[in-house]
């Protein structure tokens, strides 16, 4: 792998130098649209060189809680988000250039369309120099496939690029004319068949996650014999990519306040309770917070804590199940009369209904902390970045989710996109709810982005706001 220079590099106010650069093989495997195969080959090019005894990371560009299992589960480490607006540009480049000292490869995986959202996958390309793997499905078209492959090339000029992979091809006839389409034959990187025994099965929030199936190395496996046989497959680690990431400033270090210390949280973690970025335990631990495990499904008693965190999931696959927690049902009443802080987040937030009802009608109590019902839809309602400002502090964020809440309760707040103020009160996005100690939304929280938020959230400091909310228009919020 190649490393940093050798030679003094440019040094910072105080006259320390600068970190040194690291470089290794690196890409972004993108695609014209969601749904053509970022994930699997992805997730194939990190297992063929990790069996190979290859240091491999890779990131999830965007909000993301469900291709990162894929992800980490073929590299063998964990993964993380990167989102210029999310995470932010520093943190973005902080964890790009630590990675590029530890590994052999490193692979980013985008999100939707190459040029889609703001900031897109192409954005993150640009920035940090990462040449751009194009995935393109292409089962039904065969000339087009060249137009579209110049078109994503060539749409923004300054884009660093790899070259262009076809998913789900016929057979070779069908690749060769896919490899003619191109005006630079050098940018074809093969082609993966179609149908095979490594396609990654998905549902309404997107793929399944790996833990959910007992064959999911099996199928990685099988995507990263299929990618070995292509040109990219076949590519030695020294002729992939090769990209410098330069250090982070050598500003003088944040600490994180230690809001929580000595303070125990109880995290739900099972396949209802599933959406927690890794990031975010850090945060925790740096507070000073202890997080201990427990598993509604499993039928796991709340452990002593001081606080619990309910994060999103499945909780409408597994409705039947959470309905017949009683003990937890009513080990969690108790911990919030006793006036100690829930977080319930987009599907944690669900569970605590008063009852929920699946996409297909069936009604199930639930767990009754907060009044009202959630509604399962079979379309989406809310999707996109989001933001939460609590005692002066902006949580930055997310939403995604199918279903919509009907509660007498009047939201505390709302959250608002990141394009509008986030005043408190404004009704922007995702109404807040705050019912005696219970803190809910259906926001998903970077918890990085406002230490002194997060800690708020579970108990360090009331919910403050910074004037007064509106007190109409309380019931049904999607």
């Amino acid at each position: 792998m190649d490393t940093a220079v050798s030679q003094p590099g440019p040094s910072g106010a105080n006259g320390e130098p600068f970190a040194a650069a690291h470089a290794c093989a690196a890409v972004l495997v993108a695609a014209p649209a969601s749904g053509q195969g970022k994930t699997t080959v992805a997730a194939a090019l990190a297992r063929l060189h990790a069996r190979q005894g290859r240091r491999v990371r890779v990131f999830k560009c965007g909000p993301d809680f469900l291709d990162p299992h894929w992800l980490a589960l073929a590299s063998g480490a964990p993964v993380h988000s990167l989102d210029l607006w999310m995470t932010g540009e520093a943190d973005c480049r902080r964890r790009l250039h630590t990675a590029a000292g530890e590994a052999d490869l490193l692979i980013v995986e985008g999100v939707m369309g190459l040029f889609d959202g703001s900031p897109s996958a192409a954005d993150l390309a640009e920035r940090f120099g990462l040449p751009v793997l194009a995935v393109i499905d292409a089962q039904a078209m065969a000339g087009t496939f060249g137009a579209l492959a110049y078109g994503l090339q060539n749409f923004r000029p300054a884009l660093p690029w790899a070259g262009v992979l076809a998913n789900r091809v016929a057979g070779e006839r069908h690749a060769g004319m896919l490899e003619a389409a191109l005006r630079e034959p050098a940018q074809w990187l093969g082609a993966l068949p179609r149908g095979g025994d490594f396609s990654l099965p998905e549902r309404h929030l997107g793929l399944v996650a790996a833990h959910e199936l007992v064959d999911a190395m099996a199928r990685l496996d099988a995507a990263a014999d299929a990618l070995a046989a292509t040109p990219l497959g076949q590519r030695a680690i020294g002729a992939l990519p090769q990209v410098r990431f330069e250090a982070p400033r050598a500003e003088p270090e944040a600490r994180c306040p230690r809001l929580l210390e000595g303070r125990t949280i109880a995290v739900a973690c099972d396949a209802a309770f599933a959406f927690i970025y890794p990031a975010n335990l850090d945060v925790l631990a740096a507070l000073g917070a202890r997080a201990v495990f427990f598993s509604p499904l499993a039928g796991d008693a709340l452990p002593a804590c001081d606080a619990v965190w309910l994060p999103g999931g499945y909780p409408e696959l597994h409705a039947k199940a959470l309905s017949a927690c009683a003990a937890l049902r009513e080990a969690l009443a108790a911990h919030a009369g006793a006036g100690k802080p829930v977080w319930a987040e987009c599907g944690g937030m669900m569970a605590l209904f008063d009852q929920l009802q699946t996409a297909d009608g069936a009604a199930y109590a639930l767990w009754g902390l907060l009044p009202g019902r959630v509604t399962m839809h079979k379309r989406l309602a809310a999707l996109g970045p989001q933001q939460l400002r609590l005692g002066g502090h902006v949580l930055r964020g997310h939403t995604f989710h199918y279903s919509n809440s009907e509660t007498s309760l009047t939201p505390a707040t709302f959250t608002a996109r990141p394009d509008v103020e986030p005043a408190a009160g404004a009704r922007a996005g995702e109404a807040f709810y705050l019912h005696g100690a219970v803190r809910a939304s259906y926001f998903h929280a970077w918890f990085a982005s406002s230490p002194e938020a997060t800690a708020m959230l579970f108990g360090a400091a009331p919910i403050a706001f910074e004037r007064n909310t509106p007190k109409d228009d309380a019931h049904a919020h999607a």
